[in-house]
């Protein structure tokens, strides 16, 4: 039989380039659905270069598809986009990628939503898909329209929503915790005791081939991470062990630490140091989802590749 053929939008992004790999490993072939010609993977099997929410661009795109994976869209960022564009990007373009998948008679739509979709920055209790989605901010309320979109096709779909994911390439704050974690320096966090899901790109990449391979019929959301949350501590610990250094943490007052941060004019950065948020991902692992990589083991890999 001929391997699966995925079509895969954001496939020069970090968590796209990764699934580039990933799917070819497993045994799928990748086409790449680009809306600018860019430099891609060389596991890449094919490229489709153009306005690719346009219908006349959708037949060539996804002849012979079996699997559409969306990870495309307006990342998170804390400067202030404009509402509107994370609706074009996130949640208009998404849509009309759903339209024509239907149209093509895809037999699985994977988009890549977000924990976002599902909560704050913070939760107090451990998040599951029963509960009611409270996003609080633009990007995760696109992210949100988006899946609702998708429910009103006649698609077989999953929306993953990963929480922070880490892995080589990591930018954004994970990536600044990881050069934090690089320096010398004693960090001030060892009585910060706040735990939060993180998720190995690794893991992410088992998600999507478990719900790729699934035989019964999908329509709805699955929260991803790890197993095992961590406190902030746990995570400089984990990520200095993976460079055979001691954690070298400070027990500097939770309340000091948060009123300096304020004071520096990075607030929301304190709310995500200092609160929590657990994902359990029981429904992901009712459809038989195994992570391969524990947190701390990732972690210190990851610090590994950073600092060769």
């Amino acid at each position: 039989m001929a391997r699966p053929l995925i079509a895969l939008t954001g496939a020069t992004g970090f968590v796209g380039r990764f699934l580039v790999r990933d799917l070819t490993r497993r045994g799928y072939r990748v086409r790449a659905l680009l809306r600018r010609p860019a430099d891609l993977p060389p596991e890449t099997q094919s490229a489709v270069v153009g306005d690719l929410a346009a219908p006349r661009h959708m037949a060539e795109a996804l002849r012979e598809v079996d699997a559409v994976i969306h990870s495309a869209g307006l990342a998170h960022a804390m400067s202030g986009i404009p509402e509107d564009d994370y609706r074009s990007a996130n949640t208009e373009a998404t849509q009309a990628m759903a339209r024509a998948a239907e149209r093509a008679g895809i037999r699985r739509f994977v988009f890549l939503s977000s924990i976002r979709a599902q909560s704050g920055p913070t939760a107090p209790g451990v998040l599951t898909e029963a509960d009611e989605p409270r996003p609080t901010d633009a990007y995760g309320r696109s992210k949100l329209a988006a899946e609702r979109g998708l429910a009103e096709t006649g698609l077989d779909w999953a929306a993953l929503r990963p929480v922070l994911v880490y892995g080589e390439g990591v930018r954004g704050n994970m990536g600044a915790l990881v050069r934090l974690a690089g320096t010398p320096y004693p960090l001030p966090f060892a009585r910060l005791a706040a735990r939060r899901s993180l998720l190995a790109l690794d893991n992410l990449g088992e998600a999507v081939d478990v719900v790729l391979r699934h035989e019964g019929r999908l329509a709805g959301p699955f929260l991803v991470a790890d197993p095992d949350p961590l406190t902030l501590p746990e995570i400089v610990a984990a990520l200095r062990a993976g460079l055979g250094r001691r954690p070298g943490l400070l027990p500097v007052p939770a309340s000091l630490l948060g009123a300096a941060m304020r004071l520096a004019g990075r607030s929301e950065a304190h709310e995500r140091l200092a609160g929590s948020l657990v994902a359990d991902p029981a429904a992901l692992r009712a459809l038989g989802w195994t992570p391969r990589v524990s947190t701390r083991d990732g972690l210190a890999a990851l610090a590994r590749e950073a600092f060769p």
